[in-house]
């Protein structure tokens, strides 16, 4: 193989950024039959039109490495032995510990079948069939932990098989797709100008604001549903809103926003989903918890049915007059998904079905992995709620679990956000085209110039952080515009031309740029 000087930095840039595709496409992908290690890895590199071969058991010292055969060793040599140091260092990085706990309570569940479908297109076993349910790959890991000191090379090295071969164009392929599931937002947002701002001084409220938490029996759930409650001290409105966390999230992470619509009179309520809440993701960890259920999908939407129920009930302590019968719903990532579902968009399989499998489709994206999970719930979860007026879903995973259309039987007004820069629930096929199933009806779509699937949350920002702003103005237009809320043909918008508008991130209403598909 010949080398060109300027040629290492550029293929240990390549190894570097790729090796976590390589190993766990090894992993997926060894025979489950008895057999020798994996000690050869072939890397099909497009652009040079060439495989490049990489043994690990050069890599296991350097001497070896200098007398090797394989084609890194020879461009190990040719750089003074600086590519296979710096290699050998990425290598060695220790394991964290958890994932043997994670991938134990993971086998075979949707979650992690999903994930290793998607891994298993980078590489290939020539005559082994894959193995999508992960026990090759929590044997290997339990044999490495056994040993002391698990690294990727040992864990490499653990799995049965003579070699791999990993096809980095099909990596760029990937990365080449979710670029262009961005596209559409980048040429909407270059078409409309940003929303203005609020005033200085105006922004968020007046009220003084508490905090406190409650515990609510649900006939749902095993043990009781814990709520975080954000109200005004004094003069409240009597409206209430819900937020909805996302995946391993909590409502620490949106008090920003309950914090702005308390101070402005608002009730404001953020249960903590049992099943899919940071603290369920840390037991995942640790290995005392699995990955959550298909259930979740239909568990969610009824705790926060459920806590419309208890404060009916006057069974959470809110102040006298809090009206239940008209709520607004905010959620972000899958609490959007749920915050939906309430306002009734019907789930189902058909799409979950017919696509989950096809790992080449042009929609494919990140939150499928997700979505898939849930095609055994999808058609039970249909859970709408003539109490939810209007929803803000912010990022929600939509494409395959709503069939295109779904929008039509709404009953709640809703408000989709996405962020441009989104590699999680990509705007395109997440957003914008779920979407034009639902115009014409006073729906809206906002997009955020940069915005990714993270920093449209709020955490603590005393402004309600990006979206603080449009979500206010969002609730009001709900409240404010009475029976006129629900969907319709005659809806006007509920959102002002401006002043919900953020100065760091813009903040665009793409909605009459659209045309039904």
């Amino acid at each position: 193989m010949k080398v060109r000087s300027s040629l290492p930095s550029s293929l240990l840039a390549t190894l570097t950024a790729t090796l976590p595709a390589t190993l766990a496409a090894a992993l997926v992908l060894g025979p489950a039959q008895p057999c020798g290690a994996i000690d050869t890895i072939q890397l099909k590199i497009p652009l040079l039109e060439t495989s490049f071969s990489l043994r690990l058991s050069e890599l296991a010292d350097p001497t070896r490495l200098f007398d090797g055969t394989s084609d890194f060793a020879e461009i190990n040599r040719a750089t003074g032995g600086k590519l296979g140091q710096q290699l050998r260092k990425v290598l060695n990085t220790p394991l964290p510990l958890p994932m043997g706990h994670v991938l134990r309570q993971s086998v075979g569940t949707p979650l992690l079948e999903q994930a290793l479908l998607v891994l298993s297109t980078l590489g290939t076993v020539h005559g082994q069939p894959p193995d999508l349910s992960g026990r090759l790959l929590q044997q290997a890991l339990e044999t490495v932990v056994a040993q002391g000191h698990p690294t990727v090379l040992t864990l490499l090295r653990a799995i049965p098989g003579d070699s791999v071969s990993v096809d980095l164009g099909r990596a760029t392929s990937v990365l080449e797709r979710l670029v262009a599931q961005q596209r559409l937002a980048d040429r909407l947002l270059a078409k409309a100008p940003a929303a203005t701002a609020p005033l200085q001084g105006s922004f968020p409220g007046p009220l003084p604001v508490r905090e406190r938490s409650a515990a609510l029996t649900v006939s749902h759930r095993s043990v009781p549903l814990q709520v975080v409650l954000v109200e005004p001290a004094q003069g409240g409105n009597g409206r209430l809103v819900l937020i909805s966390h996302g995946l391993w999230d909590s409502p620490a992470s949106f008090l920003g926003w309950a914090r702005v619509l308390a101070s402005r009179g608002y009730t404001v309520l953020l249960p903590i989903h049992p099943g899919s809440d940071k603290s369920e993701q840390q037991a995942m960890l640790s290995g005392k918890a699995p990955p959550p259920s298909a259930a979740e999908l239909r568990l969610r939407p009824l705790d926060l049915k459920r806590l419309m129920d208890g404060a009916a009930a006057a069974q959470l302590g809110l102040a006298a007059g809090t009206d239940a019968s008209k709520v607004v719903v905010v959620g972000h990532s899958w609490g959007a998904t749920s915050a939906l579902q309430l306002a009734g968009v019907r789930p189902s399989s058909n799409q979950l079905v017919q696509r989950c499998l096809d790992t080449t489709d042009a929609d494919r994206n990140l939150s499928w992995t997700l979505q898939c999970s849930w095609k055994s719930a999808a058609d039970e979860a249909a859970l709408a709620d003539p109490r939810v007026i209007a929803v803000a879903a912010v990022s929600p995973p939509t494409h395959l679990l709503f069939d295109y259309g779904a929008a039509r039987d709404l009953s709640g007004r809703v408000l989709l956000v996405s962020g441009s820069r989104d590699w999680v629930v990509p705007p395109g096929p997440e957003a914008i085209e779920p979407f034009r199933g639902a115009l014409g009806q006073g729906h809206q779509l906002v997009l955020a110039e940069g915005g990714d699937h993270f920093n449209l949350r709020p955490l603590a920002a005393a402004d309600g952080g990006v979206l603080g702003a449009l979500l206010v103005a969002w609730v009001e237009g709900s409240f404010a515009a009475g029976e006129g809320v629900r969907p319709g043909r005659s809806a006007p918008p509920l959102l002002p031309p401006g002043g919900w508008g953020h100065a760091a991130m813009p903040l665009v209403d793409v909605t009459g740029q659209l045309s039904p598909l």
